[in-house]
This record gives C-alpha cells, structure tokens and sequence, in this order.
C-alpha cells in the first residue's frame, strides 16, 4: 500500500485541474486536462483519502464545465445570429 504523502497522483490532479480551469478559451488544452484531472483526483481520493485529491476533482469538474458551457454559449450564439 502506497503511503499518503509519497504518491503525486493527488498533486497531479490538482495542477491538471488548475490548467483546465485557467485555459478554458483552448478546448483542446482545457477539455484533456479537465477529464485526466477528474480520472486522477477520483483514483485519489478513493485510494488514500487525500483532500488534494477531492480538491483536484472538483477543479476538473469546475473546468471542464465552464469548457462546455463556453463552447455550447458560442454555438447557440452562431445559430440564432445566422437566423436573423
């Protein structure tokens, strides 16, 4: 069993989180980062308990849904824009 201060999955989540949330104008940076950081911070926080681990899911989670809600905002703008 690994001990919980010498993994870096937890770290990992977080700082993937972060990035996901910071370059949500670059889906194909935001959307990656935001689903690997949901993946590690689950794993984590199930595996050693760790609140990183529960903070880097939610930072996944945080970015990858501002990611979507941009990106679907945008396509609605453009159709109701080229049906006027």
């Amino acid at each position: 069993m690994e001990d919980k201060n010498k993994t870096g999955m937890p770290v990992s989540a977080l700082v993937l989180g972060i990035i996901s949330i910071v370059t949500n104008l670059f889906w194909y940076m935001s959307i990656p980062t935001g689903i690997i950081a949901i993946i590690l911070g689950a794993v984590s926080a199930k595996k050693t308990g760790s609140k990183i681990g529960k903070a880097g899911l939610i930072t996944g989670i945080v970015g990858l849904s501002i990611c979507v809600f941009i990106y679907i905002t945008m396509a609605i703008l453009v159709f109701i824009s080229n049906n006027y």
